[in-house]
């Protein structure tokens, strides 16, 4: 190559290395995270479910989970066209399971984004100004989230705010960031004395250009596989509280149709069918999102690799 094609070809920018090396990074982490075997299965049942709770309008319409237009056998066990069996209105268990995806998820994920959004933006503050006032208050608050037994938080919140799916989303979400809190304000205690955060303020550069540019690149890992576990979390929070009667029976959930189940007497009939399935659906899950959040701690922290 002539010294002519050399000085032609374009000189990349700041801004488009560190893209370039954040891509490097996201495909080394997956090189990594293809080799856990816990992850990759937990990874296939976590997207099995969410393309599931996506479809289910296609699969499920509003008359198959209506009571009064329900076709089946009330209380039946499994038969032709039914092949987890009825509750006590005819509806399908199936049916049942398969909708129930999609409020479980969507409160699973959407209480972890506000528990993770909360503790994110008081972990870093917290920890970038370690040692002052603001974090001694903030750490006072965490503590005190901690200690406090976070289902009796919950149910009196629920209680108090009343039983819908966005009430409940807020409960879960601000009765769950605490741990995430803690956990990144460690890390931000950390990443806030290298050199590098060093010289940007010796150099003159503003607190929110430093947490912006150097504190949220570095805890972002801690905050991705946080969120993950996170969910598992809030799928079983909000399964807790429906079963308690605190949920929002017009939405249906898996929690939903446990307590349902429950209320009917299908513990003390025998119904197995009708409590089984979204047992089931709730415990593989709760699994799928905990290996996966295992196996990302694993692949981000390097002290974890194998």
């Amino acid at each position: 190559m002539t010294d002519t094609a050399v000085a032609k070809q374009p000189v990349p920018t700041a801004r488009q290395l560190v893209w370039r090396r954040r891509r490097q990074a996201v495909a080394r982490n997956w090189l990594l995270y293809r080799h856990n075997r816990q992850g990759i299965v937990g990874l296939g049942v976590m997207v099995f479910f969410i393309v599931l709770a996506l479809v289910s309008p296609l699969l499920v319409s509003p008359a198959d989970i209506e009571p009064a237009t329900a076709q089946g056998i009330p209380n039946s066990p499994p038969y032709s066209g039914y092949p987890l069996g009825t509750d006590n209105f005819g509806r399908s268990v199936l049916d049942l399971v398969i909708v129930g995806s999609r409020i479980s998820l969507l409160v699973g994920i959407t209480a972890t984004l506000v528990a993770v959004f909360l503790g994110a933006t008081i972990g870093v503050i917290s920890g970038y100004y370690g040692g002052t006032r603001l974090d001694t208050g903030l750490n006072a608050v965490t503590n005190w989230f901690l200690v406090i037994p976070w289902l009796v938080l919950a149910i009196v919140l629920s209680a108090i705010l009343g039983a819908s799916v966005w009430i409940i989303i807020v409960v879960i979400g601000v009765t769950s960031w605490a741990q995430p809190a803690r956990l990144i304000r460690a890390q931000a205690l950390s990443v806030r004395e290298r050199p590098y955060v060093e010289r940007a303020r010796v150099l003159g550069c503003s607190d929110r250009t430093i947490v912006a540019r150097h504190i949220l690149p570095n805890v972002a890992p801690v905050i991705f596989a946080n969120a993950i576990l996170t969910v598992a979390v809030a799928i079983l929070t909000e399964t807790t509280l429906s079963i308690l009667g605190l949920g929002d029976a017009t939405a249906i959930s898996w929690g939903v149709v446990i307590e349902q189940a429950f209320s009917a007497g299908a513990m003390t009939n025998g119904y197995w069918w009708w409590l089984v399935p979204p047992g089931v659906a709730i415990v593989c899950v709760t699994l799928a999102f905990t290996m996966c959040g295992y196996a990302l701690d694993e692949v981000l922290n390097p002290k974890l690799r194998r």
